[in-house]
């Protein structure tokens, strides 16, 4: 981790999702407090753990991995700023 960076912020994570793959829904949570004293935890409470709820047409017809791999790819920029984990919930639009 770079201590020069500044802590990523959900509100950067959620824009820096926007931009890239333009989601219909989008939820960035920091749930950094709740991992305290574990792995890749920065003492602060913020900016190392992150939920990310999203559902964007660029899912359609891909799987899971696929997905997941889309927004890690979109927010990598963020990891060596201390982002350390993401729970991805991911999904395509309904087509009823």
């Amino acid at each position: 981790m770079n201590n020069d960076l500044p802590c990523p912020t959900a509100q950067a994570l959620q824009k820096q999702l926007q931009d890239v793959l333009q989601p219909l829904a989008l939820e960035v949570l920091d749930e950094s407090q709740q991992h305290h004293g574990h792995a890749g935890a920065n003492g602060t409470g913020f900016g190392t753990h992150f939920r990310v709820r999203i559902t964007a047409q660029q899912f359609v017809g891909k799987s899971a991995v696929t997905r997941h791999r889309l927004v890690y790819d979109a927010l990598q920029k963020f990891m060596s700023q201390g982002l350390h984990a993401l729970a991805i919930e991911a999904h395509a639009p309904s087509t009823n």
